[in-house]
């Protein structure tokens, strides 16, 4: 019996001492981490390598390679050209040229350069107005090396947004990010040509989103970016990871003219509606009341309220706003029941009716809300009527 027992004893020690044979990699892979290394003895762990990444399509945090692959192309240098005529301000005098004659003043050519981006294949390009502004000649070169001449087919300064067209065959077009589902945080890139010395990408991402007021254009909607954007980038491409364009590179916030991290782009569904309507009609069609806005004055709490009237401070005589009996000093509180925020809200809202709108007006004059309705009418030309 005692024999019996100690045969099945040994049976048993056998078959543990076996298991814990066949599993000692798996054992020792689970404590591994934990095992102090000691003197003749071999300690295997057990780590998770990663696998072999075909870096052809590096995107990501990775690289962004493809996604500048994909952009770049289509980003073009702008070279503009600027005849200015001196003047002297004795030439006009009578008695000057009465002892001289008339005096040749001469000229002086200003030379200025910027980017654009190539949006359509039959060679339309988006760049900023102040890029081209003034321009006597135009010369876009692309980044496969190949120049031409450039025409503007129109301008709109309240945007900073420009149309240009060449005519040039196999043109690279890049994809525009219509969509709105950009946030604060993504990942952005920069591309443009900073101080002429060529085609440069820089990496950042989106800091804000929506800005306004900034005293840089009359209808404002900015993205906010840390990627630096120089002298030269204006009317360049912003993109995101994947090389789809969300915006136009167009100005910066800086003390020494340098970049500061502080950098805006116009984004790309405005831009395309802005070169839509100059592509076919030459100008930009906008809403228009003749009012001249401004903030009223309130309490610090009223201040801190996220939804704020705005103010009208003066009504041009005969405009829609005055046709519909709205008076300065009245308070817009809302516009077709949509509450306003801010002056810049205002405008963009009424700048999106389109002429011949009935619009309705909640104002709010001395104690009473009122409705006011007002037919919209077209917005002059900047230098005639800056007023929304």
């Amino acid at each position: 019996m005692q024999k019996l027992r100690n045969l099945t004893l040994a049976v048993l020690i056998f078959f543990v001492l076996l298991s814990v044979y066949k599993h000692r990699d798996h054992w020792l892979g689970q404590l591994g981490d934990e095992l102090p290394s000691l003197p003749g003895r071999t300690v295997t762990l057990h780590t998770v390598t990663a696998p072999d990444v075909a870096y052809a399509s590096r995107q990501g945090p990775v690289s962004y390679a493809q996604a500048v692959r994909a952009a770049a192309p289509a980003v073009v240098s702008i070279y503009t050209k600027q005849t200015t005529r001196l003047t002297n301000p004795w030439s006009n005098d009578p008695f000057f040229q009465r002892f001289y004659g008339p005096q040749d003043q001469g000229s002086e050519q200003h030379q200025s350069l910027g980017s654009g981006l190539i949006v359509s294949p039959d060679g339309y390009i988006l760049t900023n107005n102040h890029v081209v502004s003034g321009a006597d000649s135009i010369v876009v070169a692309l980044a496969d090396g190949r120049e031409t001449q450039a025409q503007i087919v129109g301008t709109d300064p309240d945007t900073d947004i420009a149309v240009l067209h060449i005519r040039m065959s196999n043109l690279p077009v890049a994809n525009l990010r219509l969509d709105s589902t950009l946030q604060v945080g993504d990942v952005v890139l920069a591309i443009g040509n900073p101080f002429g010395i060529g085609q440069t990408v820089t990496q950042g991402i989106v800091s804000a989103l929506g800005r306004q007021g900034l005293g840089l254009n009359t209808y404002e909607d900015f993205i906010q970016t840390d990627a630096a954007i120089n002298p030269g980038n204006s009317g360049g491409a912003l993109i995101d990871a994947l090389g789809n364009v969300i915006g136009i590179n167009s100005a910066i916030y800086s003390r020494s003219g340098g970049n500061m991290g502080i950098g805006f782009a116009i984004p790309i569904s405005l831009a395309k509606d802005i070169m839509t309507d100059l592509i076919k009609n030459g100008h930009v069609v906008r809403g228009w009341l003749g009012i001249e806005l401004a903030a009223p004055s309130t309490s610090p709490l009223e201040a801190s309220s996220p939804q704020q009237p705005v103010q009208i401070n003066s009504v041009l005589r005969g405009g829609p706003a005055d046709q519909a009996g709205l008076l300065p000093g009245d308070q817009i509180v809302s516009i077709n029941q949509q509450p306003l925020a801010s002056i810049q809200q205002a405008m963009h809202t009424i700048a999106a009716f389109k002429p011949g709108s009935h619009v309705v007006f909640s104002i709010r004059r001395d104690h009473d809300t009122l409705d006011r309705s007002a037919i919209i009418g077209e917005r002059p030309a900047p230098s005639e009527q800056p007023q929304p």
